[in-house]
């Protein structure tokens, strides 16, 4: 599970800048909270976390009304979370703070993609991103986003400060 929520911060390479999450998070403790947690204790089925569901670890920070996280052989799959809306934000290696928004956000772990839908907001300090459904390829760094039902997906990159690097 420890691979769960920070590689969702991958989603800060969506917007047309050079930028990473903060690196240290993946070597720090996670911690999930939620009102309630039903699950089977066993190698392989679904925990369901619900009522204020937060995943943190470092500076990255989940939050959703609902949680499933899906586990096969005592390794974790598949996170589901979703809210009005759910919420994921971290820290960036080069400063500033990434934050998304959606009803849905579905990290598949064995294929490494992300699908964040329904109203999905993703800001960042040089930019954002809207639509109706993003799918990022962890692996590739491939981006799919579109507006859903013949709506547009809307980008905006805010221009680089004199003296900055690219």
């Amino acid at each position: 599970m420890n691979r769960l929520v920070p590689s969702l911060s991958a989603l800060i390479l969506l917007l047309a800048q050079p930028a990473s999450a903060l690196q240290k998070d993946r070597s720090e403790p996670m911690d999930i909270r939620a009102e309630r947690w039903e699950a089977v204790l066993s190698e392989t089925g679904d925990a369901r976390l619900s009522g204020g569901v937060e995943i943190v670890q470092g500076s990255l920070r989940a939050e959703s009304s609902t949680a499933t996280l899906s586990r096969i052989d005592g390794q974790a799959r598949r996170a589901l979370l979703q809210g009005s809306p759910a919420r994921l934000q971290q820290e960036l290696d080069e400063g500033g703070l990434m934050r998304a928004t959606a009803r849905s956000i579905d990290y598949d772990l064995v294929a490494e993609v992300v699908v964040l839908s329904g109203g999905v907001v993703v800001n960042q300090p040089r930019g954002e991103l809207r639509g109706e459904r993003i799918v990022y390829d962890l692996k590739t760094g491939r981006l799919d986003a579109g507006g859903g039902e013949g709506g547009r997906i809307h980008m905006r990159i805010e221009p680089r400060q004199a003296g900055t690097t690219p």
